[in-house]
Parts: C-alpha cells; sequence; structure tokens
C-alpha cells in the first residue's frame, strides 16, 4: 500500500523553515504545475548572506530559503513554447510586474509583486515550480559552456551588476569595494568588467577597482581576480583615507561599495570618498552609525543603496560569466547535502565559509526518461 501512494503521490526533500530554530530537512510531495509553469529538478543551491540574514533575525515563517539556483526542466505546461524537458536553466525567485509606480521608476525591489513573487518550495529542494512570471522573465538557459555551479552565481552576480550600474562611475575613476566575501568578490569584479566599457581608451582610461578586507587570503584572491590593488582595513576610521590619497591624486576614491556591515567600515567609507562622491549599501546592517550631516551636505556626497537585482541585470550577469568576463570556480569554499544544511549554516555564521553551495542533483541526468509521475 505504501509503495502504491508513493507512486501516486511522489515525494522530494526540501528544507523547510518552522522557525529560526527549527529548520528542517522534511519529505514533501513534488509541487503540480500549471500549463504555464516549469516544474525543475534542482542542481544545487548556493548558500546567501541574506538566508542567514533571516535566520539571524529570527524572521516569523512563512520564510522561503534558498534563491542561487541552477536546475533541469522535467515537466513543461502546455502553453509553454519557449522551453522544452532536458533544457537547464536558471531561475531567480522574485519578478517586478514592470508597470508599478516603482518599476518606472527602476525601483524594481521595491514593488509589491516583487516582494510577494518567489519559486515554490524553495531553492533548497529537489524539485521546484517556477510560476508564470518567472517562466516569462527570470528564466534563462545555462549555456553548455557553464557547469550548475558557475550558473547558481548568475542571481548573486546580478544584484552585484545592479549596484555598480546604480553607482555614477567615469572613465578614470576609481571604486572601492569593502568586504571581500563571496559578494564582494562578484561586485569588484562586475566593477572591473563594467568599469572596463567605459571608454577604456580614452585619456583617463578603465575604472580602478580596490579591495579592502580584514583577510590576508581574501585579499590575495581579490588581487588574483582583477583588483588594481588590495589593501588590509585599518581599525581607525580615517586610515583608508590615507591609503587611497597616493592612488586618487589626494581627493579619494570616487565611490565605495560597502559589501561588509558595521559601522566602522560605513565610517571608513565616509571618510574615504571624495567630495561629491558616493557610497553604496549593499550589506545588511542592524546597527545604528553616527551621521554628521554636516559633512554629507558641505562635502555633497550621496548615500544610496542597492537591494537585488531586476531581470535585466540577470541577463548582464549571465553574460558576463559565459564570457568569462567574471570568474567564480575558486568562490566556493564547501560543497555539502541538503542532510547538512544545519552545518552549512554553522559554517557561514562563523564567517569559516567563503560561499557554501548545497548539492542536490547532478546535471547530467536525461530528466526527460528518468522523472515519471
Amino acid at each position: 500500500m505504501h509503495d502504491k501512494m508513493e507512486e501516486r503521490f511522489p515525494t522530494m526533500k526540501a528544507i523547510i523553515y518552522h522557525s529560526y530554530d527549527d529548520i528542517r530537512l522534511e519529505n514533501r510531495s513534488i509541487p503540480t504545475i500549471n500549463e504555464t509553469e516549469l516544474l525543475v529538478r534542482v542542481h544545487g543551491c548556493g548558500l546567501c548572506g541574506s538566508d542567514i540574514l533571516k535566520i539571524t533575525q529570527q524572521a516569523p515563517p512563512p520564510v522561503i530559503l534558498g534563491h542561487e539556483l541552477t536546475g533541469t526542466i522535467v515537466e513543461c505546461g502546455k502553453a509553454i513554447s519557449d522551453f522544452e524537458v532536458g533544457q537547464r536553466v536558471i531561475v531567480a525567485h522574485h519578478v517586478p510586474c514592470g508597470t508599478c509606480h516603482y518599476c518606472r521608476h527602476q525601483n524594481y525591489s521595491m514593488c509589491a509583486a516583487f516582494k510577494a513573487s518567489n519559486i515554490d518550495p524553495c531553492g533548497f529542494a529537489e524539485y521546484i515550480r517556477v510560476p508564470t512570471e518567472h517562466v516569462r522573465h527570470t528564466t534563462l538557459l545555462l549555456p553548455e559552456t557553464l557547469s550548475a555551479e558557475e550558473g547558481s552565481f548568475v542571481e548573486p552576480l546580478a544584484c552585484c551588476v545592479r549596484a555598480v550600474r546604480r553607482t555614477p562611475l567615469l572613465p578614470g575613476d576609481s571604486v572601492v569595494v569593502m568586504g571581500l566575501g563571496s559578494v564582494g568578490l562578484l561586485m569588484l569584479q562586475a566593477a572591473k568588467a563594467l568599469g572596463a566599457g567605459r571608454d577604456k581608451s580614452g585619456p583617463y582610461g578603465a575604472v580602478q577597482v580596490y579591495g579592502v578586507d580584514l583577510l590576508p587570503e581574501r585579499l590575495q584572491l581579490a588581487y588574483d581576480l582583477g583588483a588594481d590593488a588590495v589593501f588590509q582595513a585599518p581599525p581607525d576610521e580615517q586610515g583608508l583615507r590615507h591609503l587611497f590619497n597616493p592612488l586618487t591624486d589626494g581627493r579619494g576614491a570616487d565611490a565605495v561599495i560597502l559589501t561588509a556591515p558595521g559601522v566602522r567600515p560605513f565610517l571608513q567609507a565616509v571618510a574615504s570618498v571624495r567630495k561629491g562622491g558616493t557610497i553604496n549599501i549593499f550589506a545588511a546592517h542592524n546597527s545604528t552609525a553616527p551621521l554628521n550631516l554636516e559633512t554629507i551636505y558641505a562635502q555633497e556626497l550621496t548615500v544610496t543603496s542597492t537591494y537585488s537585482s531586476s531581470p535585466e541585470d540577470l541577463r548582464i550577469a549571465l553574460d558576463l560569466l559565459t564570457d568569462r568576463k567574471v570568474s567564480v570556480n575558486r568562490l566556493i569554499s564547501h560543497r555539502l547535502p541538503l542532510e547538512r544544511f544545519d552545518e552549512g549554516v554553522s559554517l557561514m555564521r562563523e564567517r569559516a565559509a567563503l560561499k557554501v553551495y548545497f548539492s542536490i542533483a547532478p546535471d547530467n541526468v536525461d530528466y526527460s526518461t528518468n522523472y515519471e509521475i
């Protein structure tokens, strides 16, 4: 009887959030899809800092964990013509409506539809249902030249792409990335790749990108990935400014992008940016920093922030990876099965991991013959 029930109602493994201290690997029914949706078998999914933040801030359920994923289509809705079973895809979790007041101002991550949308049930699952709007706008074919692990970086890289695009930079400018975790290293490469396209043949040259972190091994990796210079974060507020002055004719950096949270990095950014420069807050903060309004006013500083990405940024990010302008092969420090999800969270919380990737299913299986309901 049990075997017959399993055949009729096939199940899968998924990480389900019940509370911040009760996150379980459970057996769930494989989602069913309608005629405009996709069912995708997940290859693997990266653990994002935002996943950790939801846990540490004790977010109330329902909470959907996991969104840095790739997979293979195992079932297509009858009305879908752009995709077919067996194709490998990247699926992002949020979709803006494109027409509301926020979207018209390109504040896509403030859109109500963006905030309400998501994959079903989560990225840390063996199968996901891809809703209609996701199929239309945030599902991309994964090129044969990219592995599943590489493809899992499209979404976080897209967030970095949006941050760089929202940061004013001219040829010859300098941008500092503070914090060189996996996102900081993506941000550095995105700034380098997109900044290189800003008339590098002109008299001012390409954008110069500098990296700052506390850990020597991350500084070395940033340099290997293309940073023009790297600096160990000093303990005092003015220390970075003294380091940047010789590189910027004493002006300070044109822009600082903060991928590291905390009061000290923010105050160092304010001290390090030039008059008229931009500070882009990318990392989530849970502290209050003193802000000298006279400094902001008198120096005409712009303090902005960037959260998440847009469908256009996803496509740019995929192109950067496909064209090998951004390298991610050295960013994954730990590969774990879903059964060791708690271990992955602990590694990230203790800052013992650069990037944790959960391997769920290989990406070389013929799902058109192996998948049946």
